[in-house]
């Protein structure tokens, strides 16, 4: 079976103090997922996300969700398959509480689901639902960026990876987990680390480093001669931009995207509008906004005729197609998610900055208090571990306040007084 962990494992190192103290849960779904099930379960968790603890079940148009994780809308039978695949998978989790009682606990992943007139319903067990609505233990996946993915071991390690993303490292992971993770243990093949190098690491990771929002790097440690345990150093993707609404269809050598731009409408809104409503749809009120005569702002009224569906004095609106409807519907889902994913971004990254400074305050105190051969022996040291050039001048232009090497130089001054770092300490 595969568990694929939807929060933070325990870590080693320096990490590993701040993580047992904020109680962290793990939780390990099993099951052998393929990619378009593993999609699957980030689209309906997403849909389900707002309301995951306050209703008893959610639903989503069968053919938007069909839509979404990537099967032909009319392929119900595969879309029943993998929701009794998800209904048929276990999650466990095994985590201290607030007060540092353990708690164990089993859940299917779908405590039900049926398909209805064209709706899905489904549901999460109360406790299941709990825990991933906690967003310490799960962190909502990008639909937008998991489309990206050809490979069900590629997401897989985007899912495990992501999560850690704020800390960058998933810490050590044995090699006994890190094929749970990654659903090729008990293969007799994959107990070779030169197998499962060559077959799922280094593929995974080049696809994770080309279609997502961050870049991965996988280190490994020996227990004598052989390798006993992985990691991942993490970073955000420079080239995030991309990533978000994706042209893919095209849309920017549609006529009716260049009408758009020609209004002064964005690139983004103008592709978002195109995904979300249709090319006809849109120029419909491009014609109809034209033949209002002069307004005050043709781009404001082209965006209420959109959002009010404004049509000429004695005609009506068409009736949409289903497939049109299942498109704005999924277009809907995921600029909401998207909107979300970019919410608890923003958050987490002025999380982490007050993070940062409050640690590097305390980095100037342990400095202050050490003599001047100590001083000196401590930026020697550092400078030994940094491998980048550019990190080492930018490291001796600005010194224990180098915003380039932050993480490091918290890392490092952690190892050497941890209980400086300590919430409780003075």
């Amino acid at each position: 079976m595969t568990d694929r962990v939807l929060n933070e494992e325990r870590l080693t190192g320096a990490l590993s103090r701040e993580t047992v103290k904020k109680n962290v849960a793990a939780i390990h779904i099993s099951g052998k997922l393929t990619l378009l099930q593993r999609k699957l379960s980030n689209v309906l968790l997403l849909n389900a996300y707002d309301t995951l603890t306050s209703a008893r079940s959610h639903t989503i148009d069968a053919r938007t969700l069909a839509m979404m994780v990537g099967y032909n809308s009319n392929d119900i039978d595969s879309l029943r398959a993998s929701l009794r695949a998800l209904a048929e998978t276990v999650a466990e989790w095994d985590m201290l509480d607030e007060q540092g009682h353990q708690e164990w606990g089993v859940s299917a992943l779908l405590s039900f689901a049926k398909l209805k007139n064209g709706v899905c319903e489904y549901a999460y067990s109360p406790a299941l639902a709990q825990k991933l609505h906690d967003p310490k233990i799960y962190a909502l996946i990008n639909v937008n960026i998991q489309r990206n993915f050809t490979s069900g071991h590629g997401l897989a390690l985007y899912e495990n990876c992501y999560r850690f993303v704020r800390t960058g490292s998933t810490g050590w992971w044995s090699l006994e987990i890190f094929r749970k993770l990654m659903g090729v243990d008990g293969s007799a093949y994959y107990e070779s680390f030169k197998h499962l190098n060559a077959k799922i690491i280094k593929p995974a990771v080049a696809e994770v480093n080309k279609s997502s929002d961050i870049i991965i790097e996988p280190q490994t440690r020996k227990k004598g001669r052989a390798v006993s345990d992985i990691r991942f150093l993490i970073k955000e993707n420079p080239q995030m931009a991309m990533f978000q609404i994706d042209d893919g269809e095209g849309l920017r050598n549609l006529a009716v995207y260049r009408a758009l731009r020609g209004q002064g409408i964005s690139d983004r809104l103008a592709r978002q509008w195109i995904t979300e409503h249709g090319e006809d749809y849109v120029q419909e009120k491009l014609d109809y906004v034209a033949g209002q005569g002069a307004v005050k702002s043709r781009s404001g009224y082209l965006r209420a005729a959109i959002k009010g569906d404004y049509v000429a004095a004695g005609e009506a609106s068409p009736k949409l197609t289903a497939e049109e409807e299942a498109r704005r519907e999924a277009a809907r889902l995921a600029r909401e998610a998207e909107q979300a994913a970019e919410a608890a971004a923003f958050e987490a990254r002025a999380a982490e900055r007050r993070d940062r400074a409050r640690h590097l305050d305390i980095v100037d105190g342990l400095v202050s208090r050490r003599n001047p051969t100590q001083r000196d022996a401590d930026k020697r040291l550092f400078l030994s571990q940094l491998e980048s050039d550019l990190d080492r001048e930018h490291f001796r232009q600005h010194g224990w306040r180098s915003a380039l090497n932050a993480s490091a130089i918290i890392a490092f001054w952690q190892d050497l007084e941890p209980e400086a770092f300590d919430p409780g300490a003075d």
